[in-house]
């Protein structure tokens, strides 16, 4: 069995990993990892034909030659060899967690940082268990400061990235109802994202807290962090901000103590200002001045359709399904409801991994979408389809129902929320809107 200070002699060699044979590049190292439905080893030989320099494998019989290096279990070999790699990086490493708002603050903290330093940010949504031993071994040692987004839907996962990503900083952008059914209920998703604090009290590391939010401000208290900088809307704040406005897009007033400064992002959704506020306060943490935070932030462009603002040849559409639960879904309308608009349409597909809290959940923003004062509303999936008889709305039960709906009566000059869980497709309506 290989040890992981003789991998990572090897790592050193050819820095690239790969976990997917149809992503191989010359001298990548290879590592096969197992899934329910798949065993990677038996794809091993197949890697280095395609050019790995070597292929980790778990199970003896695919050693066919020197190129492949055996271990006890791939994936913790994986995790450990990023651990190793985190221990020779003397950068900051700002941990990045919460229930909404991630991949976008993610972002936002990254575009800001950039304007001064060589920054890392883990790219797209390589946030689990996988992701982030995967981002932490791209990071080179040219970069002054990484972002590392860690996701989790159980308790104890956030706890795990940390050991791998091992942050210096952190911020939780909030808590909601996501991912229920794994953290058993929102005091669950509570639990499961303070072991981001817990382990930055252990570390004496420093922490970023959006102190208009209470449930941040309780779980911080109860952590006992004491390096705490503080962001929102009152005076005391390091970063006080003030919500100009979001009529499409969000303009932010804000002062750090000394000076006040605007900016205008292209950012829609009233929902991303504390999200903005968190990459201002973090900019100017690290000794950023308002300008360079200001152009961080007015470069920035939102993608991969989260509070993305579209314009087809009919309608404008707040592109918004990467993802969705209950809290960035009634977000998301609220958002809607204040954006001006001659012809509003709500587009809203399931949620998913709510557990047995689905039914309320779901009937709930039936409900809000129904007070919205909206011109249309069509809801798509199986568990909106429930209420079809006790609500206004446009109901169907998939996605190709709604298609052959919005072929036979066109939507037009409207703008259009298009939002629901990742697994409802709702990309698909796109063309049709």
């Amino acid at each position: 069995m290989i040890t992981t200070e003789k991998l990572y002699d090897y790592y050193l060699k050819n820095p690239v990993i790969s976990t997917d044979t149809r992503n191989i590049t010359p001298g990548c190292i290879f590592f096969a990892l197992r899934g329910d439905l798949f065993n990677a080893n038996e794809f091993a030989a197949q890697a280095i034909e395609k050019g790995a320099a070597f292929a980790v494998i778990d199970e003896e019989k695919y050693a066919e030659n020197d190129n492949f290096l055996l271990v006890e279990d791939v994936l913790s070999s994986l995790q450990e060899l990023a651990r190793h790699h985190r221990k020779q990086l003397n950068i900051p490493v700002i941990g990045l967690t919460g229930s909404n708002g991630k991949t976008t603050s993610k972002e936002l903290v990254n575009a800001v940082l950039s304007e001064r330093y060589k920054t890392f940010a883990t790219l797209g949504n390589l946030n689990n268990h996988i992701g982030v031993p995967l981002s932490i071994l791209s990071i080179t040692d040219d970069v002054q400061v990484a972002v590392i987004e860690m996701g989790a839907n159980h308790q104890k996962e956030i706890e795990l990235l940390c050991t791998i990503a091992q942050p210096t900083h952190g911020i939780i952008t909030n808590v909601g109802m996501a991912h229920l059914d794994g953290f058993g209920g929102f005091e669950g998703v509570k639990k499961g994202k303070a072991e981001l604090y817990a382990y930055l009290k252990q570390t004496n590391g420093y922490t970023f807290i959006n102190r208009d939010n209470p449930d941040l401000l309780k779980m911080s208290i109860a952590a006992g962090l004491n390096k705490l900088i503080y962001y929102g809307t009152e005076n005391g704040n390091t970063i006080k901000g003030e919500l100009k406005s979001s009529d499409p897009f969000i303009e932010v007033n804000w002062t750090n103590h000394e000076t006040s400064s605007s900016v205008t992002t292209n950012l829609t959704g009233s929902y991303n200002f504390e999200n903005i506020l968190a990459a201002i306060c973090i900019g100017d943490f690290f000794d950023m001045s308002p300008e360079e935070i200001n152009t961080g932030l007015s470069k920035y462009q939102p993608k991969n359709n989260r509070s993305q603002l579209t314009k087809t040849e009919k309608n404008t559409v707040i592109c918004d399904f990467y993802n969705a639960n209950p809290s960035s879904m009634a977000a998301a309308l609220k958002n809607l409801s204040v954006i001006s608009a001659d012809k509003k349409t709500a587009i809203l597909g399931d949620m998913f991994e709510l557990g047995p809290e689905s039914r309320d959940q779901h009937e709930l923003i039936v409900k809000q979408a129904n007070e919205s004062g909206l011109d249309q509303i069509i809801f798509i999936g199986k568990d909106f389809h429930t209420f079809k008889d006790s609500f206004k709305g446009i109901f169907f039960e998939t996605p190709a129902e709604a298609t052959q709906y919005l072929q036979e009566n066109l939507v037009h000059d409207h703008l259009v929320l298009l939002k629901g869980s990742r697994g409802m497709k709702l990309e698909s309506l796109l063309q049709y809107l």
